[in-house]
């Protein structure tokens, strides 16, 4: 999604895909809403099918180019069939390998009113439907509940997407629903702080001090543990700079102790 911030410089964008492929990044998160295409775009022209990148993108809303926010529900089964279309255009791609369905039910800054207020068995039957016309290869959900993530588990769900961190831990319970089916989880805003007024990862005192006994920095850790925390988690920080991406990949290095992993998580709600 950071990746937005490149539009006038399409060359750095190239850039900064062509270092994650060097340091190893086989799993990109997208969607066509990033920059009406942008994203999508400079995917396609960055990297290649030798790159062996796992590309996922995600659908249940559409560009919205000069409106109050960036992107507008879509939900309806022919709107996800429309956004799965515009998004094989867009990569360059005649499978998309991955597809999160961007659910409504649990965000303030965007919601479902009217006719985009949509059952979850209507919006799986359509995706599993374009599964087997081999459009796309898995199925994912984004913004999910734990009711629904278990209304959808026949269908056959790859990897769950949600708001989750060291400093966001509400949805710990889908986490280890996850864990049991073999899911992937896949927290975004993984350091916390996405909307004015809520805690940054980069900003709590216990994380500052174990970065500093670490010679690493905050946001690192914050990574690292959500990397400890279960083996089931990909990580999907967003970045426009290199030096960041550089420091986001090498938080897969770092080895917590007990100790570390106890004071960081010390008096705070596991859910």
């Amino acid at each position: 999604m950071q990746l937005r911030r490149l539009h006038d410089d399409r060359k750095a964008a190239i850039a900064l895909l062509r270092r994650a492929v060097e340091l190893g990044v086989d799993h990109v998160d997208t969607a066509q809403f990033y920059g009406d295409g942008l994203v999508n775009e400079l995917l396609r022209e960055g990297l290649g099918a030798q790159d062996d990148v796992l590309v996922v993108t995600k659908i249940g809303c559409d560009p919205n180019p000069g409106g109050p926010f960036p992107m507008r529900p879509a939900q309806r089964p022919e709107q996800l069939r429309a956004s799965v279309e515009d998004n094989l255009r867009t990569l360059g791609l005649e499978r998309l390998p991955v597809v999160n369905l961007r659910r409504l039910d649990r965000t303030s800054r965007l919601r479902a009113e009217g006719d985009q207020v949509v059952d979850l068995d209507d919006q799986l039957g359509v995706m599993t439907a374009m599964r087997d016309e081999g459009k796309l290869g898995a199925i994912g959900l984004s913004s999910v509940t734990s009711a629904a993530l278990h209304r959808a588990l026949p269908a056959g769900i790859a990897c769950v997407q949600n708001e989750y961190s060291l400093l966001n831990r509400k949805d710990e319970d889908l986490l280890d629903v996850c864990a049991r089916e073999h899911i992937a989880w896949i927290p975004f805003f993984p350091l916390g702080g996405a909307v004015p007024g809520t805690p940054k990862v980069t900003d709590d005192a216990a994380i500052r001090a174990a970065a500093k006994s670490l010679d690493r920095t905050p946001a690192q850790v914050g990574l690292a543990w959500l990397l400890h925390h279960s083996p089931n988690v990909l990580l999907i920080p967003g970045t426009a700079d290199l030096s960041h991406l550089e420091a986001n990949v090498d938080a897969g290095t770092i080895t917590l102790d007990t100790a570390t992993l106890t004071a960081v998580v010390a008096d705070r709600p596991r859910a």
